[in-house]
């Protein structure tokens, strides 16, 4: 039962950033490793269609990683230092 409509419990994919990406499908890699043979080929299907999802996703992760930064090296110095606003001072009150 759910205690209000849009809670996280709600059926939302994890999202999950590169390096838990990696640490999955290292895991689900190992897993299919060490499965037994009479293990369902329904599961070893599913686990193996993961893998290959993951490894598409990290690849294009990777990509995206890569044109960032030679985008970022492309701009020069001065115009990066313009993007960033100075933090604003904080004022404490006592």
């Amino acid at each position: 039962m759910r205690a209000f409509q849009g809670q996280l419990s709600d059926n939302q994919p994890i999202r999950r950033n590169y390096a838990e990406k990696e640490k999955q499908l290292r895991d689900l890699k190992e897993t299919l490793g060490s499965m037994k043979s009479h293990t369902s080929p329904a599961l070893k299907e599913s686990i193996q269609k993961r893998i290959r999802e993951l490894e598409i996703e990290l690849k294009t992760a990777a990509k995206e990683r890569e044109a960032r930064a030679a985008s970022r090296a492309q701009r020069p110095l001065d115009e990066q230092r313009q993007q960033r606003r100075p933090r604003r001072s904080t004022i404490r009150s006592m």
